[in-house]
């Protein structure tokens, strides 16, 4: 294992993040935050419980998942996506180190700024809502295997893409509207039978659903179906990505 080939792209990955501050960190709280705002502050407090938890409280977990996917995704997609773009990416494959330790340098360092965020984020949080951890432990694992799986995503797409729009596509037009009908703002259990049943068909479904549980001990989905589906999505993503490596797929042309 080339430990010094992981730790220069780690660091170089990471320094990136305090050049663009503003855009990497400040950004995506203050929209969380106007999020906690609107939907906890003033409608949460005009909403009844749900399953016991106030409204503004219950939509916390959903909206940490919502910030945690697009920062993993966006972080980890720029990040190979300019080498790319620069030309760089000959450098990085023609360097001593092998596919897993490329990307387990920009996999990490997109992970480890997703979960920074996030914990931002939650703090950020107990300013406007008040809300309980019931499991803090079993939410860091979720929160950081959530961040894990989607920075495993983004570098797909990174990868995939021939331009920057194509960067957007995906996290704008898929993963937002599957966040937003996950669970986000609402129990699936008050969704007709017929919408429940099509509901889980949404992966993002059982991510929410999992983190929820570790703040309140609720989930509309058995927690140990809602991490093995994290898994699964993480090791299918593995797959292809040892796959892009083995054919070159949009890196050698």
């Amino acid at each position: 294992m080339n430990v010094y080939g992981i730790r220069a792209i780690y660091k170089f990955e990471m320094a990136r993040m305090w050049r663009t501050l503003m855009q990497s960190v400040l950004s995506p709280v203050i929209s969380t935050s106007l999020y906690f705002v609107v939907f906890g502050s003033a409608i949460g407090s005009r909403m009844g419980d749900i399953d016991g938890v106030s409204y503004g409280a219950f939509i916390i977990p959903g909206l940490v998942m919502l910030s945690l996917l697009m920062q993993s995704i966006s972080n980890a997609s720029f990040g190979i996506y300019m080498p790319k773009f620069s030309g760089t990416i000959y450098e990085v494959l023609s360097a001593p180190v092998s596919f897993v330790e490329v990307v387990i340098g920009y996999v990490g360092a997109a992970a480890t700024k997703s979960t920074i965020l996030g914990l931002i984020i939650l703090l950020t949080a107990r300013l406007f809502v008040d809300y309980s951890v019931d499991h803090p432990i079993w939410m860091f694992l979720f929160l950081v295997l959530t961040a894990i799986t989607f920075s495993l995503f983004g570098f797909i797409i990174g990868i995939w893409a021939d331009t920057f729009e194509k960067l957007q596509i995906v996290p704008l037009m898929i993963v937002t509207p599957l966040v937003f009908l996950g669970g986000t703002f609402y129990s699936i259990s008050m969704l007709p039978p017929i919408w429940q049943t099509i509901t889980l068909f949404n992966p993002v479904v059982y991510l929410i659903s999992g983190f929820r549980w570790a703040f309140y001990g609720i989930s509309d989905v058995n927690v140990l179906l809602c991490a093995g589906m994290t898994f699964l999505f993480m090791v299918i993503c593995l797959a292809i990505i040892a796959m892009i490596f083995k054919t070159g797929y949009r890196l050698r042309s």
